[in-house]
């Protein structure tokens, strides 16, 4: 069953012009920073926000589509699990579970349940109240209770935000074994580019209410377009104008590529291919700068050094390198790439 979406909303601050799809039986994840709009728009496939314009389609129904028509949310085929999960908490695991297929009007609603419940592993919890769930577990039911109304589309806000990191490697692993059973469409929201990568078929990226990139995980990180997803594939990134593969970028600063490249482009640099040196290079290297030292970020037997220079970069040493060279705050040093290390692409 597939989700299609393309439409505008304006929020106070917030304007949103997106186009989303989720075909049936694959997962689409939409990742962005803090308020691009993410959790806004699974509002509005969920029906807890009318559009401003375009349209909203579940399997080919039109949900939403003003100024004439609007599905309320009760109405729509779709099961949501929150960030916070919002159980009921004066109702029991099974009748939590059970609430959806009986206000649906099926006669089964507990005998549902109770088989959801043991797919997600919680059958023996079924008369507990959600005040005596774990975290894990909790999560587990909000997902049992979003699939037992058999939806066309499954809605995931953040499910694994308020769980602890070993909890959610479990419960992630658990989670994509779910999805992978589920025929209909899923949209997951998240800001963890973990739970993108383990989950998700497809990506898009938000940024400032609009689409910047989408397509797989491994597309998306391989040729970033936003310091936003250059972030989250660990990378330096900059704009600028080819010319042969000679870059000048628009802080002003000169790199040279491999490729013959012409025109505008971006470039990126893995921090690890990023060489610093208390003194210039010898051999007078074609990407060479002179920067000071703005952050010294340590991680296991290596650092991330963040330098301001007239190409701000960032370099990633072992902390052998750190003592050798006597990096510290302020501190001034070059940095140096080799030219087969830059990469341009067509911006």
């Amino acid at each position: 069953m597939t989700l299609e979406a393309a439409f505008q909303l304006n929020l106070g601050s917030l304007s949103l012009d997106v186009a989303l799809q989720a075909e049936g039986g694959r997962v689409l994840g939409i990742l962005g920073p803090n308020g691009a709009g993410k959790t806004t728009c699974l509002r509005v496939l969920a029906g807890l926000e009318a559009v401003d314009a375009g349209r909203v389609t579940i399997g080919g129904e039109v949900v939403d589509e003003p100024p004439a028509r609007f599905v309320a949310p009760e109405r729509r085929s779709t099961g949501c699990v929150f960030q916070d999960y919002l159980l009921f908490p004066h109702l029991s695991v099974v009748e939590n579970v059970a609430f959806g297929p009986r206000t649906r009007g099926r006669g089964e609603a507990t005998r549902e349940a109770r088989q959801w419940l043991d797919r997600v592993g919680l059958s023996d919890l079924a008369r507990a109240r959600p005040a005596q769930l774990s975290g894990g577990q909790a999560q587990r039911v909000a997902l049992a209770r979003a699939l037992a109304v058999e939806p066309d589309v499954l809605l995931l806000d953040e499910p694994m935000s308020a769980l602890d990191v070993a909890t959610r490697v479990e419960v992630r692993r658990d989670l994509k074994r779910h999805l992978a059973g589920f025929p209909g469409s899923t949209v997951l929201v998240t800001h963890d580019p973990v739970d993108a990568a383990v989950l998700a078929d497809d990506v898009v990226v938000l940024e400032h209410g609009r689409v910047a990139q989408r397509g797989t995980m491994q597309e998306v990180t391989a040729r970033p377009r936003s310091r936003y997803v250059a972030e989250l594939a660990g990378l330096n990134l900059w704009r600028g104008t080819a010319r042969d593969g000679v870059v000048t970028t628009s802080e002003g600063a000169t790199i040279v590529g491999a490729s013959p490249l012409s025109g505008a482009v971006y470039v990126t640099v893995p921090p690890h291919a990023v060489a610093l040196y208390p003194r210039r290079p010898e051999g007078s290297p074609r990407n060479a700068w002179r920067g000071r030292i703005v952050s010294v970020e340590r991680f296991g037997e290596r650092a991330r050094v963040a330098l301001d220079a007239d190409l701000p970069i960032t370099a990633e040493v072992t902390l052998s390198a750190i003592a050798e060279l006597h990096l510290a705050g302020d501190a001034e040093v070059w940095a140096s790439v080799k030219a087969t290390e830059v990469d341009l692409y067509p911006g």
